[in-house]
């Protein structure tokens, strides 16, 4: 497989189970996945790696998926990289929104839901 179509995401979520559920399916799928249990120096994180899309929790440790979205929208070479905002929280609208978010993701959800999110967000970005 040519290296230059890996198509790369980032998700930041502190539970283990969802990442590496995530994980799995997108790997099955050609991802190239990479995890992160808290937010801190989430710049520098994503830079690392520039990512097709990125998957945020809302209740990510240290600062929150709201400040950590805001963050990566604030800093130019990577306003443009989508975020996917997901949580269990009945108000995930709003609060995708307020972070900025392209799209939103309730938990629970099922895989299904996951990759049609992801490919929306693809196609329209």
């Amino acid at each position: 497989m040519d290296k230059s179509f890996t198509k790369k995401i980032i998700i930041f979520d502190d539970d283990e189970d969802i990442l590496s559920i995530c994980s799995y399916v997108l790997e099955e799928q050609g991802w190239e996945v990479h995890t992160f249990t808290d937010c801190n120096n989430v710049t520098e994180k994503v830079l690392g790696i520039c990512p097709n899309v990125i998957l945020m929790d809302n209740w990510i440790p240290d600062a929150g998926g709201i400040i950590a979205t805001q963050t990566l929208k604030k800093t130019d070479e990577l306003k443009n990289i989508p975020v996917i905002y997901f949580s269990a929280n009945s108000d995930i609208q709003l609060l995708a929104s307020h972070a900025g978010a392209e799209s939103y993701l309730a938990k629970p959800f099922d895989l299904q839901q996951l990759e049609e999110v992801i490919n929306n967000v693809l196609i329209n970005n």
